[in-house]
């Protein structure tokens, strides 16, 4: 245990850490913070949910001079859903230095908005590398003063294509600046990429294994043509409230979502053929307990950091037995349990062979047999969310749309879940008894004294 106090940083982002219940530093933490916060560079492994955002977070926050009103942070992420999450952390942690602007330039919206927001250059950029790469190329983001810049989800990026668009990124940045590259995995291009953008880097690994203690890790062998079938059985037989089904392919999540809602389950498919307001959609329904279960392939999973995720199922296992660690690695979060559940015909023992050498451990292996199904079961999401067709663009918060809910309705704000607010759309999440008059409240009064069209999603 290893606290925050023992870094020298002020007494006010020490006091805002401790409001943030940031009790104790992690051990990607504790082993990258020192050399961070002495400016040098580093290459870090960590796992997903280690704590290594507010690692970076912490170390470009303390170098800012927040009276230079230039950007002076960069930080490169492989999605949008990824690089929003790191803004919201980024501004809680900036708590403590007023007047800190910070800016997410991502792919998937139009330009014109974000070129506004550049007439006064950000402090602190964070984006993805095809989008950030156009705003330097048309000269509205300007980086001659940067001093971090930080490559997170490395192996990501490059699978997605992003090699190029960085290099060239990297080109646009003072050759005097602190780099900070971390990455899941480490193949061979990401140390590539770190021979190229990175001078004498500290190599940081953090054990990337989970605790069996906190992941109940268990295979089932299945028969050709039962793998759906089997999904089924475990639904039932272990009933998690949300679940992300793992794919290795796209086509397979649309398929599988469309047979689960015949099978009256609430499923949604993430892939890579949506469009970016589908994407978001999905994403809101599943983290806002909507739906239960997420069927996504790793690429688009890529960035997800929904806490509470009840199980993880692999549908069909990876032959690449980090990815699976990876993968299952999404469910026991935050000191909770978790629940890690795959399926595997005797042809991919192989596979299952590569997973235990790499976690230096046997696996589980149980009978289909075991599973008991339920008569009349049904896995119903706890909450409804209802769509305003209405954002940010129109000056609507939060607490705008919990007081059109709450006010004169008789409906309790216990009863409302989370709010996310888009440009030009926002959703809220109720508890489904009382979606109908919800969906009332709203779409008969007014959010800011003005009417907007509310539809519930199915």
């Amino acid at each position: 245990m290893t606290a925050f106090s023992s870094l020298p940083l002020s007494p006010e982002f020490l006091a805002n850490l401790e409001s943030l219940d940031y009790k104790s530093m992690t051990q990607i933490q504790k082993k990258s913070l020192p050399a961070i916060l002495q400016g040098k560079d580093i290459q870090a492994q960590a796992k997903t949910g280690s704590g290594k955002t507010a690692a970076f977070g912490i170390g470009l926050l303390h170098r800012l001079d927040v009276q230079n009103y230039q950007t002076q942070a960069l930080i490169l992420c492989p999605t949008r859903e990824l690089a929003d999450q790191v803004s919201k952390e980024i501004r809680r942690l900036a708590r403590p230095i007023p007047n800190t602007k910070i800016l997410s330039l991502c792919g998937g919206v139009p330009m014109g908005a974000q070129l506004a927001s550049l007439e006064h250059q950000p402090h602190i950029v964070v984006g993805t590398p095809g989008r950030i790469l156009k705003h330097l190329q048309k000269g509205s983001l300007r980086l001659a003063d940067l001093k971090t810049l930080v490559l997170d989800e490395g192996d990501r990026m490059l699978d997605m294509g992003f090699l190029e668009d960085i290099l060239s990124i990297a080109e646009f940045t003072p050759r005097q600046r602190q780099t900070l590259l971390f990455s899941a995995t480490y193949p061979d291009e990401i140390k590539g990429i770190s021979k190229a953008v990175q001078k004498d880097p500290i190599d940081i690994h953090v054990e990337s294994l989970h605790s069996d203690k906190k992941i109940k890790q268990i295979f089932y062998e299945i028969e050709k043509g039962d793998r759906t079938k089997t999904l089924i059985a475990l639904l039932h037989h272990y009933r998690p409230e949300s679940t992300v089904v793992f794919c290795n392919r796209k086509n397979q999540c649309k398929e599988l979502a469309e047979e689960l809602w015949q099978q009256g389950f609430h499923a949604l498919a993430l892939h890579g053929d949506l469009e970016q307001n589908d994407r978001d959609r999905v994403l809101v329904q599943f983290s806002n307990k909507s739906s239960s279960i997420l069927i996504a392939t790793d690429v688009a999973a890529r960035g997800l950091d929904i806490k509470d995720l009840e199980a993880v199922i692999v549908f069909e296992i990876s032959p690449d037995p980090e990815i699976h660690i990876h993968r299952i690695g999404r469910t026991g979060r935050a000191d909770k349990e978790g629940l890690a559940l795959s399926l595997f015909m005797a042809s991919e023992s192989p596979k299952v062979n590569a997973i235990e050498e790499y976690q230096k451990s046997p696996v589980r292996i149980e009978q289909t047999s075991s599973l008991k199904m339920r008569e009349n079961f049904k896995l119903s999401p706890p909450m409804v969310t209802l769509c305003i067709n209405g954002g940010r663009k129109d000056k609507m918060r939060p607490g705008d749309i919990l007081g059109a809910l709450t006010a004169n309705t008789g409906i309790p704000g216990k009863q409302i879940g989370k709010i996310d607010l888009f440009d030009s759309v926002a959703y809220v999440a109720v508890e489904r008894q009382i979606a109908k008059q919800a969906l009332k409240a709203l779409s008969e009064g007014k959010i800011k004294g003005r009417k907007f069209r509310v539809r519930k999603l199915s």
